[in-house]
Order: structure tokens, then C-alpha cells, then sequence
């Protein structure tokens, strides 16, 4: 990361693995924040921040883990303003090369009131406590005030002030609720860089929240002011209506460089796979009509539009699809495609596979090829993650099922379940559909029934003989689990992915061996 005296560079902060991953549904476990991690040091963020390490032991985790494994960007734990967050913040990132604490307290008089109970002096003394104690552990902090686009100006001013006095090297200012609107969060700015004593010795960084959607306006509003440091998300994800969207801060400065004459260190060709990689993980797919990464966002359909474009393509492009990443044609594999054309693909779609994950996904592609006239890359994506989400040891898996389903017949189901220590169990059940049959029975052999939340099937790539992927979303003793996977038969990829959920489940209450069962299977025979 360059020195924040280059005035025309802008520091780009990722915190889709912190304040991404606390919108609903995006939670993420270890071997997905890592892979996240190695896409976003590839697409050339200049700081990742990690997680929240006081949150929970896998957060702590995952932090300390990333802080150890990946290498170029600064890697970053959030803290509250108390010793016990920033001294588990410190010991969380100490491996890094490169480890910033950020610690941030509200300011907002509706959260002095409300939230906090303080008044404005304790707060201006909390916070100076918490950046010194950062201070102490890292050189680099970050200090922000919560709720800073409605603190009143001159207290905002006071504290700020007193961060930089106590250590802080970059100073943030967050839009935490999406209130501001583009000329009122500038004048913010403004007035800091105007009234803060020693402002200039820190990197002014901005972070707002998409609720009015005006959140990558404001951000931009803000670099026009000074601001040098955008914290954003890949896809715009995060708490409630998400953050500022990374991809469409970083092409506005990279499409309009007349305007704005700024600059970014991000390799805009891998916005669009890593924006892909993150909806695989999540589950969250992005919006045909998003901008810069969704489906539509280089499509035209207009005879007039058409028209331009076979004329001239600037006509109705401002950008060109290869320089986010989005390929214009698919690369086409087949059954007599080899194993490095698979492997170089796989990379290109910013896949790190071991070579026992991309032999698996090779035997997989063979199959599917065998099944397929074409193999997209849609195909091979779902092929990687599949593996990607593979890497536990799984206490059941499919052998084999069977379902039946008509106009006045009833529905039933039956599946064949091989258990971790080699017996293979089997069972039926009827129920209200196919699918709903399947997972019946899937509860009647494995004993673990939960409750089903969210249950979604999509195709994933085009044609007749598209692959089928299943989403589901489960509920078991309060806690929810998501489970994810692909086949040319909808309903195997459901078995699939309902058995990837109670696996989790299944863990989780022991991680040895299955606990005995109250209901006994019909038949019970000795694996190979």
C-alpha cells in the first residue's frame, strides 16, 4: 500500500468478511473465509478486514488463520473501544505481516443515550483509552466513531481530534445507518479536514451503509472532499441494505478517471469472478440488474441498442465487459478435453484447488461430460465448489434413492445411506412431493429431523441438460445451518444438499460417532 501522501491514490479497505458476513445468510466457516481471502488479496485490496475477533472462537479463528496464511494486504480486527476486544483483536492479527486493530465507539447522541448510557466526556475518554491500548499492541489503528453522519459536528470534531492525539493513523467515518445523502455526508468532511488538528497525518477513511442507496454517492461524494480510504464490500453485502459496493466504487473512479483523477490498486479483471465466488459461498446471488457484475449489466436486447453496438460499441457501453472479468463467450470443454485444460480453466475462474480436490473434480467433469453435449463455466464453478465445501469428512452419505410421484398416486421416497463407520442403512417415507418424500426419509435413517426454512432450486448453466443447484436451510435446536449442491438431477442435488445439513448437524452434537437413533432403519447390511 502506497504512503497516504500520494494524493491521488485511493486505499481500498474489504470488509466482506466482517461487516459482509453480518448480513443474514452470509455467514461463512473457515475454508470459505480463506478462500474469500486468497480472492481478495488476488484482486488487490489493499486491506482485508477480517472479522471481529471477541465475537465468537470461529471469528477469532478465521482472523488468526487469514493473519497467518495470506500475505500483501494489511489484515485487520475489529474491536469496541474495551481492553478485552483490543486485546483479542491484538492477538488475532499479531501474525500478520501487516496487522491493524480498528476500534470504534458510538458518538451519535441518540447512541450516547440509548445505547452507551454516557455522556459526551466518557465518551471522548473511552475512546482515547481504546486507541492508546491499540496503540500499544500495533502500530497501525484505525479509529472510528459509530453513527458519525448524525454526531453532532463539533463534538464529532473533539473526538476525532483526541484519536489522532492518542495514535490513531487512519480515521474513519461511518455512515453506520445509512442516513446521510451525498452534499450533507461531504460537508462532513470538509469540516473535519477544515477544524481537526493533525487530520493531515492520517488517512481519512469513509464507511456507509446502503439504506437510502446512496452509499457508493456518498462514498464518491467523499473522496471528493479528501476522503482517501473507501471501506466496501464485495457485492455490496452486508448489515441490512449492505454496504458501499466495492465493484461500482472502484469502476466509477476507474471509468470516470477525467472526474475524479484518482486511482486504485485493484485488478478490475477479477471483479467479476470474485463476485461470483462470494454469491457461491453465501448463497446470495446478485441481482440480474446489478451494476458492473450482474447478468444484465452487458447485455442488450433493444433493436436500437443492438444496433449501436454492431456499429460502434461505445454507443451503449461505457465500460468493457473484459475489464471487470466477464468473458463474452463461455470457453466450451467436452469429454475429450484433458486435465490441464481443465486445470488452467479452473484457475482462470480463480479457483485454488490442491491437486487431490482438482484430481476429484476432473473424475467429476469426465462424468458430467458423458451426460452434457457442452460444459460451461458455470458447470466447472459449481464443479470446484463442490469440492471447495467438501473438506469435512462426512458421518453420511448417498448411496443410492428412489422416489415416485404422479396425478392421484402417492408420493413416497426411499434412500440408501452409508454411514461413516461402513454399514449401509436404508428407509422410505411418503410425503407431500418428491423432495419433501426424500428428505422424510432421509430424517427416518440418519434420526436427526430439523426443520426446514428456506428450500430453493436454480439452474446454473443453459440448455436442457443444465446442471440443477439446490440450496437448503435448515433450523435444529435454534441454531440454522445451509447446505449447497449441484447434479443434472434436481432431485439427487436436493438429497445432496439436505445431507450436507444434517452432516453439520451432526457434527456438531458429536464429532466421533453418531449418537444411537430412536427410530431403527428396516435394514441395516455390511458396507463393501
Amino acid at each position: 500500500m502506497p504512503p497516504p501522501t500520494d494524493p491521488n491514490r485511493v486505499i481500498i479497505f474489504d470488509t466482506t468478511l466482517r461487516d459482509g458476513e453480518q448480513s443474514p445468510g452470509c455467514s461463512m466457516n473457515l475454508g470459505e473465509k480463506l478462500e474469500m481471502a486468497h480472492a481478495l488479496t488476488a484482486l488487490g485490496v489493499d486491506v482485508i478486514e477480517a472479522g471481529f475477533p471477541i465475537a465468537s472462537p470461529g471469528d477469532f479463528e478465521s482472523v488468526q488463520a487469514i493473519a497467518r496464511q495470506i500475505h500483501g494486504p494489511v489484515i485487520c480486527g475489529l474491536a469496541r473501544c474495551n481492553p478485552a476486544d483490543i486485546d483479542r483483536a491484538a492477538d488475532a492479527v499479531k501474525d500478520a505481516a501487516r496487522p491493524r486493530i480498528h476500534v470504534f465507539l458510538a458518538t451519535s447522541a441518540i447512541h450516547r443515550e440509548f445505547k452507551l448510557r454516557m455522556t459526551p466526556a466518557e465518551v471522548a475518554a473511552k475512546a482515547v483509552e481504546g486507541v492508546k491500548r491499540a496503540r500499544d499492541r500495533v502500530e497501525d489503528v484505525e479509529f472510528s466513531p459509530e453513527d458519525a453522519a448524525r454526531t453532532e459536528l463539533d463534538f464529532l470534531t473533539e473526538v476525532v481530534e483526541k484519536a489522532i492525539e492518542a495514535g490513531a493513523t487512519t480515521l474513519n467515518i461511518p455512515d453506520t445507518v445509512g442516513y446521510a445523502v451525498p452534499s450533507h455526508y461531504a460537508s462532513i468532511i470538509r469540516h473535519l479536514k477544515k477544524h481537526v488538528r493533525g487530520i493531515e497525518k492520517c488517512v481519512l477513511s469513509v464507511h456507509c451503509h446502503d439504506d437510502l442507496g446512496m452509499a457508493v454517492a456518498n462514498s464518491l461524494a467523499a473522496l471528493g472532499e479528501g476522503a482517501r480510504q473507501v471501506e466496501c464490500t464485495v457485492n455490496g453485502i452486508g448489515e441490512r441494505a449492505g454496504n458501499t459496493s466495492l465493484e461500482e466504487v472502484v469502476m466509477a473512479l476507474h471509468t470516470r478517471r477525467d472526474f475524479y483523477k484518482l486511482t486504485t490498486g485493484i485488478n478490475t479483471r477479477h471483479l467479476y469472478p470474485v463476485s461470483r465466488k462470494l454469491s457461491h459461498i453465501t448463497g446470495m446471488a446478485v441481482q440480474r440488474n446489478k451494476a458492473i457484475v450482474g447478468q444484465n449489466a452487458f447485455a442488450h436486447e433493444a433493436g436500437i441498442h443492438q444496433d449501436g453496438m454492431l456499429k460502434e460499441r461505445s454507443t451503449y457501453e461505457i465500460m468493457k465487459p473484459e475489464d471487470v472479468g466477464l468473458l463474452r463467450t463461455e470457453l466450451v470443454l467436452g469429454k475429450h478435453s484433458g486435465r490441464h485444460a481443465l486445470k488452467q480453466r479452473v484457475t482462470d475462474l480463480g479457483y485454488h484447488l490442491t491437486d487431490e480436490q482438482l484430481n476429484r473434480v476432473f473424475d467429476e467433469f469426465k462424468k458430467l461430460a458423458d451426460l452434457k453435449k457442452e460444459i460451461y463455466d458455470a458447470d466447472i464453478e459449481a464443479l470446484a465448489e463442490n469440492q471447495l465445501q467438501a473438506g469435512t469428512r462426512n458421518v453420511w452419505t448417498l448411496a443410492g434413492f428412489t422416489s415416485t410421484a404422479g396425478t392421484g398416486s402417492q408420493t413416497s421416497a426411499a434412500v440408501s445411506l452409508r454411514h461413516q463407520d461402513g454399514t449401509v442403512r436404508r428407509d422410505a417415507a411418503v410425503g407431500n412431493g418428491p423432495i419433501d418424500a426424500l428428505f422424510k426419509a432421509v430424517d427416518r435413517v440418519t434420526g436427526v429431523p430439523v426443520k426446514v426454512i428456506d428450500y430453493r432450486v436454480r439452474s446454473v448453466t443453459q440448455d436442457m441438460d443444465a446442471m440443477g443447484e439446490a440450496q437448503v436451510e435448515i433450523d435444529h435446536e435454534g441454531k440454522r445451518s445451509k447446505g449447497r449442491a449441484v447434479s443434472v438431477d434436481v432431485i439427487e442435488a436436493s438429497a445432496l444438499a439436505y445431507l450436507e445439513v444434517i452432516n453439520r448437524v451432526v457434527s456438531r452434537k458429536s464429532r466421533d460417532r453418531l449418537k444411537p437413533t430412536d427410530h431403527v432403519p428396516t435394514e441395516v447390511v455390511p458396507g463393501p
